[in-house]
């Protein structure tokens, strides 16, 4: 189950091609915020905005390793996305079933 809130923020977070781009990269591994940073042509306060909405939807984490914070990645969150998509599953593989039934019976009419 989950909180249309929750479903939200991901939604939000996951809207910005900067921030899939982000989400991309942690999926190899975890990494350092000037490394996240460095392949995109905006200012680094406008990476740290991307980031702490990721954050807010669940989406990575911070662990402070010595004097290094690294990002990870929590892919979790994601799965609030897959679930609401597969609730509406059923709406359109009913709807497309009778659309294909439909020319069935045209095709069966000629």
């Amino acid at each position: 189950m989950y909180s249309m809130e929750q479903l939200t923020h991901v939604l939000s977070a996951i809207s910005h091609p900067t921030r899939r781009a982000i989400i991309k990269r942690l999926a190899n591994g975890p990494a350092g915020f000037l490394d996240l940073a460095e392949p995109f042509d905006v200012a680094l306060n406008a990476v740290t905005k991307h980031l702490k909405l990721l954050e807010r939807a669940g989406l990575i984490e911070r662990e402070k390793q010595g004097r290094e914070v690294l990002i990870s990645l929590r892919p979790e969150a994601l799965r609030l996305v897959s679930v609401w998509v597969h609730e509406y599953e059923r709406f359109w593989s009913e709807k497309l079933d009778r659309f294909a039934g439909y020319f069935k019976q045209q095709n069966r009419s000629k």
